[in-house]
């Protein structure tokens, strides 16, 4: 098969949400610009180049963990502080070094979407 040759351009993982107002609310505390989607249920958040799509998914089960992104960003420590500072719901776990190169944090929103934030420790990027 031959690969045509295209560029990603970005991409934009779907974290459900039991709340999508919540989810809206929380997201834009995390310093996204949220906008609603016209005919309601969904919800595009942007942060710089990255993007998250909120999908109202009001019988989602509590106990099951949603969608997992990993975002790439210049420093986790700060934005860990920044999160912890923003009073936003959820888990905030505290950054640590990885072994494979990475400081890195992990937020669990309140539908147990996970999103893990890292940099790249110096001289560790791939």
């Amino acid at each position: 098969m031959t690969q045509v040759d295209q560029k990603f351009l970005t991409v934009a993982p779907v974290l459900p949400a039991r709340d999508i107002d919540r989810a809206i609310a929380h997201y834009t505390r995390l310093g996204f610009d949220v906008a609603e989607y016209e005919g309601g249920g969904y919800a595009f958040a942007k942060r710089d180049e990255v993007w998250l799509h909120l999908e109202s998914a009001p019988d989602l089960d509590i106990d099951a963990q949603g969608a997992t992104s990993y975002i790439y960003v210049a420093d986790a420590d700060a934005l860990y502080v920044e999160w912890r500072e923003s009073g936003a719901l959820g888990v905030l776990m505290p950054p640590n070094d990885t072994e494979y190169g990475l400081r890195e944090f992990a937020h669990f929103d309140p539908d147990g979407n996970l999103l893990r934030i890292g940099s790249w420790l110096l001289g560790k990027q791939a």
